[in-house]
């Protein structure tokens, strides 16, 4: 049987180290020459941003949340082609999950999804005997899950970690690979809103590297290496199954440092349908392309950019004449706010936006809506309709406010119950929720099969 190399890491919560230490290992392999591909658990869109720029292969996102557990394994099979290694980044502690009560959305669902071994970084600050009682926890809590190994973070010394590995390995058998110690924890800076465009530029590239050396001097990466082994894994292609292509149309999908929120899947689904994907940057004054058929504006930071995006008048212009005219459009999250009459930051500046949806977004201190949500559409929906569901997620720091009562886009369910939510008009779709195609390509479908029908007119 032929074998293939990927491995989980995993924290004991949130804090415990997790994104640390996936990317000064995935930079130390690549330093070696070896062809890492990154994977994130959950939603996020941050942590694979960081992925990407170390390996050079766009990271994707697991969610058995939103995905079935099948096109959760043709989604890591796929984006594993050609790797010498796949590393999964978790989210929050290994269980922490969509419920309290089970696995479901959890690291540890991911793992046994995947069939891949599991580092588990445990922060040992104050501990020693008692580091061994939490591993043990964690491996009796769901056998299933296939913990192989332990990185120490948060250590005070070498000799603090000797005392914190003699105990994990003698009452869990099983290694404790390496430590970071507590002064060189090297903090990942926070996932502010300027971040993404500075991973862009090349601006955490050193931090990389320090990460990079951090791991190498405390780590045994060959050993890491060696437990990464596991049985190559298969999966039946059923969301990228060979499809006869639809009639070509072009989609033109807004892509810069304003807008770049998007799951590789969606684009990948909308090429394997049919559509080209045409991409275009607002912020570099580029219009919307006029042998588009469709318009996709995906989330990002467009209110770090406010006051460019505003000047770049013909850019919008270009964006109200599109809709205007009909191109089926879906804006999402950042998408949605550049739609509104304005953009109003925390200091009170207001910056007009394309004003194709009446009312304004006004950005907040404080997060103001965060978690998974599953969509229902509204009867002028065009891409889900009343009868159809969808997965996505909320992730936003701007409230929306109008004066009318407008029709909105989807009915959202999440931990907090229902609410009615974004606003659907004609051929534009427009929200705060990032849909994940995955969870229903029939949306895909039916936005090309719209697309066809403007292009045919």
């Amino acid at each position: 049987m032929s074998e293939s190399r990927r491995i989980v890491i995993a924290g004991t919560g949130s804090g415990a180290g997790k994104t640390t230490v996936t990317i000064g290992l995935m930079a130390a392999l690549q330093k070696r020459g070896h062809v890492v591909q990154g994977f994130k658990c959950g939603p996020d869109y941050i942590d694979p941003t960081y992925h990407t720029a170390v390996t050079k292969r766009a990271s994707r996102n697991l969610d058995s949340f939103m995905l079935s557990h099948d096109v959760v394994r043709e989604i890591f099979v796929r984006g594993s082609e050609g790797a010498d290694i796949s590393i999964i980044e978790g989210v929050m502690g290994m269980y922490d999950g969509k419920e309290p009560t089970s696995d479901k959305g959890s690291t540890a669902e991911i793992s046994i999804l995947t069939d891949s071994p599991v580092l588990l970084v445990v922060n040992c600050q104050s501990m020693a005997r008692s580091a061994a009682a939490i591993v043990k926890g964690f491996q009796l809590l769901n056998p299933e899950a296939n913990i192989v190994g332990v990185i120490a973070n948060k250590t005070g010394s070498e000799g603090h970690y000797k005392i914190v590995k003699a105990a994990i390995e003698q009452e869990c058998a099983i290694p404790v690979v390496g430590y970071l110690k507590r002064e060189e924890s090297m903090e990942i800076p926070e996932r502010h809103l300027g971040l993404v465009p500075s991973v862009e530029r090349g601006e955490l590239d050193p931090l990389f590297a320090r990460l990079a050396e951090l791991i190498e001097q405390t780590v045994d990466i060959e050993q890491i290496w060696e437990l990464a082994k596991r049985p190559a894994l298969a999966a039946k292609p059923q969301l990228f199954a060979v499809r006869r292509p639809l009639q070509e149309v072009t989609i033109a999908v807004a892509k810069d440092s304003a807008f770049h929120f998007y799951y590789p899947e969606n684009l990948e689904l909308l090429q394997a349908y049919g559509a080209t994907v045409r991409f275009f940057s607002p912020l570099a004054g580029e219009r919307v392309p006029e042998e588009a058929h469709g318009l996709y504006i995906g989330g990002g930071f467009p209110e770090e950019f406010a006051a460019e995006l505003s000047a770049r008048t013909d850019v919008l212009e270009s964006v109200r004449q599109a809709i205007r005219a009909g191109l089926p459009t879906l804006a999402e999250c950042g998408g949605y706010m550049y739609l509104t009459e304005a953009i109003v930051t925390t200091s009170g500046e207001s910056y007009p936006m394309a004003g194709i949806i009446p009312g304004k977004v006004t950005m907040q201190k404080k997060l103001a809506a965060l978690g998974y949500r599953e969509v229902r559409g509204a009867a002028d929906n065009f891409l889900i309709g009343p009868d159809d569901t969808a997965k996505g997620h909320e992730f936003h720091y701007s409230t929306y406010a109008a004066d009318d009562v407008l029709p909105y886009a989807y009915e959202t369910k999440g931990l907090r119950g229902s609410k009615q939510e974004g606003y659907a008009s004609g051929n534009l779709v427009a929200g705060y929720t990032h849909l994940h195609f995955a969870s229903n390509p029939v949306l895909v479908e039916r936005w090309i099969g719209r697309c066809q029908e403007v292009q045919r007119t």
